[in-house]
């Protein structure tokens, strides 16, 4: 017996390591088949390591750029041109990691049934240390979806998706800035406006706008910030048949909309805006020529002074206020706040909800339309101090006929409101009431 359970034992064994052998040396199929699959990385170069590219078209104009000593791209062939920093970043970036779609031929003897032999598009990048990798780009695939390519020095041929070319297929009118003014937003400290035969100027203290001409008036920052945005924004619209004789020519004859200038640490830059029939033409000392613009641009400056003033009574923006006085005839309204909590000038917590209504009814306060003349004796004064106590604004409002008129202290300007306005913003006073008792 035990001679036979040896015997069995031995062959349990030898079946166990037959089958070990079996698995070691023959894989599963589908793991194979899965890595021959995985897409073949055609190029992969860092971005930052890129000195110098090169688009060579066949029966095209080459487009080429450079990196300058400040890392700042500029286009060199077919002209000299400012680039477009997010495009070019946008195009090399591309080539950080290139995938093929499949490998088509390992060792491709004949390249002209891919259209490799004379590549429709050829990409030479240059790094730092002066190596060039050249990517070619052949024939599109039968489907239609993807291009032939391969890399210079290499003797396969892959496909890429038809997306990379988009990507890659790029003209200088593609790559070039096409900023109409080239100075940077925030470093703007003045813009000057002649439209509609007025001329305005806007200037900048830390964050703050004012007008400062045809005279120094309140301004409504984010009216200024939008006129900035559009001027900053503005770019030429180029296409292919782009003419610049033409364009000049129209240029010349066209009606003048607006001349726009924004002063900064770098200089002064100047864009002249007119208009023939529907469309919209600049000029810019910043840049040569003449140029087609989006309509948007003329709409930001077709607009008056008014447009441009603050219509709001308080400065508060999105603040809460520190300390609230509202006096109305004989009676007086007084509020302070601690952290979250308000309380009255007789030291009573009074219910948030309630100030909070009062506090938006202050912070809408708006001139329906500004006037000259016309305000009497003041009915109501109320004074706001915000910004951690350091900016108190004081407004006195009368009543005259219907409607009423504020005057802010230390400003000239007179603001109409409407007597509902008003109406709702002393009722909202007298709605505070005092903060429920606890457990109430």
């Amino acid at each position: 017996m035990k001679l036979r359970g040896l015997i069995v034992a031995a062959v349990v064994l030898a079946g166990l390591t037959g089958a070990l052998y079996w698995s070691n040396h023959h894989k599963p199929a589908d793991t194979t088949e899965a890595s021959a699959n995985v897409p073949a990385k055609i190029l992969a170069v860092i971005e930052a390591d890129i000195s110098k590219f090169d688009l060579k078209k066949n029966g095209s104009e080459q487009v080429a750029g450079e990196r300058n000593s400040a890392g700042q791209w500029h286009i060199t062939s077919p002209t000299p041109l400012p680039a477009d920093q997010s495009a070019v970043a946008s195009l090399l970036g591309t080539f950080s990691s290139l995938n093929s779609e499949r490998l088509v031929e390992e060792k491709a003897g004949d390249l002209a049934p891919y259209g490799l032999d004379a590549p429709k598009l050829e990409v030479d990048l240059t790094e730092k240390n002066n190596q060039t990798q050249k990517l070619l780009l052949g024939d599109a695939t039968p489907a239609g979806n993807g291009m032939y390519a391969k890399l210079d020095g290499d003797p396969r041929v892959f496909t890429v998706p038809s997306y990379d070319k988009t990507s890659i297929d790029k003209s200088a009118s593609d790559l070039r800035d096409k900023r109409l003014l080239t100075v940077n937003p925030d470093k703007i400290s003045q813009v000057n406006v002649v439209a509609k035969k007025q001329e305005m100027a806007f200037g900048r203290n830390k964050d703050e706008w004012q007008i400062i001409k045809p005279k120094p008036l309140r301004a409504d920052g984010a009216q200024v910030d939008e006129l900035v945005r559009a001027l900053t924004d503005a770019k030429m619209e180029l296409d292919a048949s782009d003419d610049q004789k033409k364009t000049a020519a129209t240029f010349a004859s066209a009606t003048p909309v607006a001349t726009a200038k924004v002063t900064a640490e770098s200089g002064t830059q100047e864009l002249q805006l007119r208009k023939s029939k529907n469309d919209y033409y600049a000029k810019s000392s910043a840049v040569e020529g003449v140029y087609k613009v989006a309509s948007t641009l003329g709409q930001a400056l077709d607009k008056n002074l008014e447009d441009f003033r603050n219509k709001k009574l308080f400065d508060l923006g999105s603040d809460d206020p520190n300390k609230i006085e509202l006096q109305d005839g004989s009676k007086t309204s007084f509020l302070t706040r601690s952290g979250e909590d308000w309380w009255s000038g007789s030291a009573k917590k009074m219910d948030a909800g309630t100030v909070q209504d009062f506090v938006d009814k202050i912070r809408d306060l708006s001139a329906s339309k500004f006037l000259d003349s016309g305000f009497a004796v003041p009915l109501i004064d109320l004074t706001v101090t915000s910004n951690d106590g350091k900016r108190v604004e004081k407004v006195a409002i009368s009543k005259v006929g219907d409607n009423y008129i504020a005057k802010r202290e230390n400003d000239v300007t007179l603001y109409q409101l409407d007597s509902k306005v008003v109406d709702d913003l002393v009722k909202s006073g007298d709605d505070v009431k005092p903060a429920a008792a606890p457990g109430k």
